[in-house]
């Protein structure tokens, strides 16, 4: 029998970090919560005892990576790393924002945009890995 991994997806952001969760049995992201730093993500992936870390690349649609935040984003990308010691997989997240808004519903009853952006990139990258 294989053994349930668990996954944590990432909408990186300059101010916030969106945080979805997975696991390979369901195979479903679900939004989970914001966090503000390095810090709490670290503790949340030992306390949920996380086996994969997938992580929105800010790309432009060009492919490129958003000029602006480059710096940012892979000194985040670095320290989350040299932090871990399991795999931390880079997936597109063109477009994740936008759906994410495009979800809608009620605003006290739905997750933030942050938590979404990071189901739809998670469950994306769940998708991908399925197909091969």
């Amino acid at each position: 029998m294989n053994e349930v991994r668990k996954y944590l997806g990432i909408d990186w952001g300059s101010r916030r970090l969106g945080l979805a969760l997975a696991d390979s049995e369901t195979s479903m992201a679900l939004p989970f919560q914001t966090a503000a730093s390095l810090g709490e993500v670290l503790i949340l992936i030992d306390e949920e005892e996380i086996d994969e870390v997938i992580i929105g690349r800010p790309e432009k649609m060009s492919g490129n990576l958003d000029e602006p935040l480059t710096t940012e984003y892979l000194s985040f990308l670095e320290a989350l790393k040299k932090s871990l010691n399991i795999p931390i997989i880079e997936f597109d997240e063109r477009l994740s924002s936008k759906a994410a808004d495009a979800l809608g519903g009620s605003k006290k009853m739905r997750a933030g945009r942050d938590e979404i952006a990071a189901a739809i990139i998670l469950q994306n990258y769940l998708d991908a890995k399925r197909r091969n």
